[in-house]
């Protein structure tokens, strides 16, 4: 496990630069899908052995709650070292982006349910309060977690590439730009990094996001992923599950440009001028709460920068003959920012829970995690000499 003076001493991106960058995406892709596959396999079994415990009570559900869990659970285990920059470094990064995302997008369903109830029909569903109301008066509790299967899926595949993909971005980037330029931009570094994987998060995020949506919020639609996304397919084709991925970039990415370039730039702030103790000093715990902390500011900036395209991505995909164009038009500058508190409340929420999960995860399989940057050396022996 690298510690902490190991970590303190790595340059800044570029720590510990490892030839396996420029190799071994292959491999990195066979770990990947394995495990991917693992994981939700696993998960699989843990949900239909519970719904089938608590609907039958049979011990034979019990076991295969069981082997869910041991699953799940193994999918995540780690044996040894891992090297900075190596492929098994960056496929556990993407496993911890699966689990961030995955989890904490799924544990907030019913809020997202009537966040987009609201952006869809703000006449009929004015507020939370009343959105939560209307819809358990009108089709019962249980439709508050209507869409939690893609959900589930879709915001686990776009976790995997917007985390992943974002350590890989990153570090062959400051590897362009050199180890002065690398920490003289380092803003920019974020901002280029990880637009870069949200683009390829999206692409797999777009079939379940429709689908999601689509039973969410269209009267008569399937309640369920099994049922909506044949339908889908069978009325619009793949058209149906992609004819929102430009709007979705409109979004995701400004959103996913200020979550890891605000979130970057408070930790690295919070260390600076809050934290009274230098980072290598903290505990893990202590370095998990400033992960939170930062999480949740960077998820405020998140939600109001992507909320107009949010709401039109929920126009979209509850009407199959609309466009964004026309959608614009009739809400107008108003209209695209319903439904903006209870956004920035979950998005607030859910960034930060996302960072802790993913930073959680990194400790867990004894990760490294470099401390915030610093000035190389060779920097400061510049600016001296200009002095």
């Amino acid at each position: 496990m690298t510690s902490e003076t190991e970590e303190k001493a790595m340059p800044f991106i570029a720590r510990a630069k490892s030839p396996h960058l420029q190799t071994g995406r292959a491999g990195i892709i066979v770990i990947l899908c394995m495990w991917i596959i693992i994981y939700f396999w696993g998960v699989t079994q843990l949900v239909d052995g519970l719904m089938d415990w608590l609907a039958y009570g049979s011990t034979q559900y019990v076991a295969r709650v069981a082997v869910g869990v041991v699953t799940t659970v193994a999918s995540s285990y780690e044996a040894g070292q891992v090297e900075f920059g190596s492929g098994k470094y960056y496929a556990y990064c993407a496993l911890g982006g699966v689990l961030s995302c995955g989890i904490t997008h799924t544990a907030i369903v019913p809020l997202d349910l009537v966040k987009c109830r609201i952006q869809v029909n703000p006449e009929k569903y004015t507020g939370i309060a009343t959105g939560f109301r209307t819809t358990i008066a009108e089709e019962g509790a249980r439709a508050l977690v209507k869409g939690w299967a893609p959900t589930l899926l879709g915001y686990s595949a776009q976790g995997l590439g917007k985390f992943g993909f974002y350590e890989i971005f990153k570090n062959v980037y400051a590897d362009m730009l050199g180890e002065e330029n690398a920490y003289l931009y380092r803003t920019s570094l974020y901002l280029a990094a990880s637009a870069s994987a949200e683009f390829f998060a999206d692409i797999l995020l777009a079939p379940m996001e429709a689908t999601k949506v689509r039973i969410q919020t269209s009267p008569g639609a399937p309640p369920t992923l099994r049922g909506c996304a044949p339908m889908i397919y069978k009325a619009e084709g793949l058209t149906g599950f992609y004819k929102g991925l430009p709007p979705l970039w409109m979004r995701q990415i400004p959103y996913t440009m200020m979550k890891f370039a605000c979130f970057e730039k408070t930790v690295e702030a919070l260390y600076q001028y809050v934290v009274p103790k230098p980072r290598a000093e903290c505990s893990k715990a202590e370095q998990l709460v400033v992960t939170f902390v930062a999480g949740y500011i960077a998820g405020v900036f998140c939600a109001i920068v992507s909320h107009p395209a949010d709401t039109v991505v929920s126009k979209l995909n509850q009407d199959s003959q609309a466009t964004a164009g026309g959608i614009l038009k009739k809400l107008g500058f108003a209209g695209v920012w319903k439904g903006l508190v209870p956004r920035i409340i979950m998005i607030g929420t859910l960034t930060a829970l996302q960072w802790f999960i993913y930073d959680s995860v990194k400790v867990a399989l004894n990760l490294p995690r470099p401390p915030p940057p610093e000035m190389p050396a060779s920097l400061k022996a510049k600016l001296a000499a200009q002095q």
